[in-house]
């Protein structure tokens, strides 16, 4: 019986971490040389269309401005890259169930039983689409996926972590 709890509570536990990752991938144009990237704007019209609040919005273009900085980008009227970004959201239902003993659970002639927990979560999803603002072309795309929090406190540290991990991905390590 020790046993079931144990390996219970470690696969809770697996499932509980793995859930607080942001998961990353990008893709990019193989043929562009991103060292002629030094500055950026945001893409207003792209931007107004994001289905998220004003609030939220704000902490992921403020997250997103001090991760270019740090990649030496400036922010100018007349840009090298415009900065979109698109989000989406969906509701994950987990369901696990715990048995223990044998037979076919609580019944006059078989003992055994189990147990069943719900847990919901918001999962979302983060794209940063970085344009040639010549060209008016898509050059690289940065997507974050990971569970969402309603805890205010904690948003902005989530969202910040969604950023960093997707422009870490910038500009993209290309082999010559």
């Amino acid at each position: 019986m020790k046993t079931i709890k144990s390996l219970s509570l470690l696969l809770l536990t697996v499932v509980m971490t793995s859930c607080s990752s942001v998961r990353v991938t990008a893709d990019y144009d193989k043929s562009v040389d991103y060292s002629q990237y030094k500055t950026y704007a945001f893409y207003k019209d792209g931007i107004d269309k994001v289905q998220i609040h004003d609030l939220d919005k704000k902490r992921i273009l403020k997250a997103i401005e001090r991760e270019l900085q740090a990649k030496e980008m400036n922010s100018s009227e007349n840009p090298d890259l415009l900065v979109n970004i698109f989000t989406e959201a969906n509701e994950r239902v987990d369901v696990t169930q715990w048995g223990y003993g044998w037979g076919w659970g609580w019944s006059p002639w078989m003992w055994g039983g189990s147990t069943a927990s719900v847990s919901r979560t918001t999962e979302g999803t983060l794209y940063i689409d970085l344009i040639d603002a010549k060209k008016k072309e898509l050059v690289w795309q940065g997507i974050g996926e990971g569970v969402l929090t309603k805890n205010i406190e904690r948003k902005e540290e989530r969202i910040n972590e969604f950023v960093a991990k997707i422009l870490a991905k910038y500009p993209p390590q290309q082999k010559r």
